[in-house]
């Protein structure tokens, strides 16, 4: 006989504001995400203190999966090229899902304003990790500048994560064309 573990309500309420956050921002209410994940507003102070720390907890919680679900191993065999080309791939293929909102981690910092917002120093930093991978691919592949390559590289995932989040556009047929030239320019190998 097995028992199914019911997760606690800390974990429920990181679920929650992970799952409503993304669906709704992060202007969803306290009230709303208690209610989602079955806990009293008094229960969620007692165990973050804020709203605004749950929020930065649950991105907090959830970027390695994130980043796992983009990045490629770091001993995948593949070329810099391939590699920046993958996580462009990953994007699109997300972006084919339904319920893909964008990145999670654009839209907190997009929504919040506030640089200095628990949750968007989260968001930042992973957004900051993001350009690193591109900028250490860059140099192993021999670009000629690989810091504005990767802020590049940057600009074209966040509009590629936007635009196809506001259903603006599709990314197939799009993105890596473009991600190409760019890799083409900078002499990645």
């Amino acid at each position: 006989m097995t028992t199914e573990v019911k997760p606690s309500p800390r974990e429920r309420l990181l679920e929650a504001a992970a799952t409503l956050t993304y669906q709704n921002g992060v202007s969803i209410g306290v009230e709303a995400l208690c209610k989602a994940a079955g806990v009293s507003k008094r229960s969620m102070y007692q165990l973050f203190g804020s709203k605004d720390e749950l929020l930065a907890e649950s991105l907090k919680e959830r970027a390695a999966g994130y980043v796992a679900t983009l990045l490629p191993a770091p001993d995948d065999g593949r070329s810099p090229r391939e590699r920046i080309l993958d996580v462009f791939a990953q994007v699109e293929k997300q972006a084919a899902t339904p319920g893909f909102y964008g990145c999670p981690y654009l839209a907190v910092q997009v929504e919040l304003k506030d640089q200095g917002h628990p949750a968007s120093r989260v968001a930042h930093q992973v957004k900051a990790d993001l350009t690193a991978f591109f900028r250490a691919e860059a140099e192993r592949g021999g670009a000629s500048d690989p810091e504005l390559l990767a802020r590049q590289l940057s600009l074209v995932f966040d509009g590629a994560s936007a635009r196809a989040g506001i259903q603006a556009d599709t990314l197939t047929g799009l993105v890596t064309p473009t991600v190409t030239t760019l890799l083409d320019a900078a002499g990645v190998r």
